[in-house]
């Protein structure tokens, strides 16, 4: 089961940011969306990532305003996968590095997925219970 690759599971229509966005436009998305992680992409290639545990911990050691770029605050060495990868690779790399989300990256660092830690959950349990009794995807109820 885990031997299928990334893309079979990764998100492919993403909600990104450019690293001249502002904190507030971030925090939107967060808000709006339901989502915690942003990948950062500049022409389409992979810069950096944001996510709502990065703004918790950098608020608690400086104050920022909403007007504060996403790339002051983007984390830049970003642990990427794939989509040719084993999502077994995924998982892997979630257990060892304690993250929940990684971005998917052609050879030449462009962007084109995101997979993350429920992706993989909800792929895994899906094939064993494909009729589930009390869980409902969230595709089901309209929201994305």
């Amino acid at each position: 089961m885990m031997n299928e690759k990334v893309e079979t599971v990764m998100i492919k229509k993403l909600i990104t940011l450019s690293p001249l966005d502002t904190l507030d436009h971030a925090t939107k998305i967060f808000s709006d969306k339901r989502i915690h992680h942003l990948p950062v992409q500049d022409e389409g290639k992979l810069v950096g990532l944001v996510t709502t545990y990065d703004i918790w911990k950098i608020s608690m050691e400086k104050s920022l305003d909403g007007s504060t770029l996403v790339r002051d605050i983007m984390s830049k060495k970003v642990v990427k996968i794939n989509p040719d990868d084993k999502i077994g690779t995924a998982a892997e790399l979630f257990l060892d590095n304690r993250f929940h989300a990684l971005p998917v990256v052609t050879d030449d660092n462009y962007l084109v997925g995101l997979v993350t830690t429920f992706d993989v959950l909800r792929y895994e349990f899906k094939k064993e219970y494909p009729d589930p009794i009390l869980y409902k995807d969230e595709l089901e109820h309209g929201m994305e």
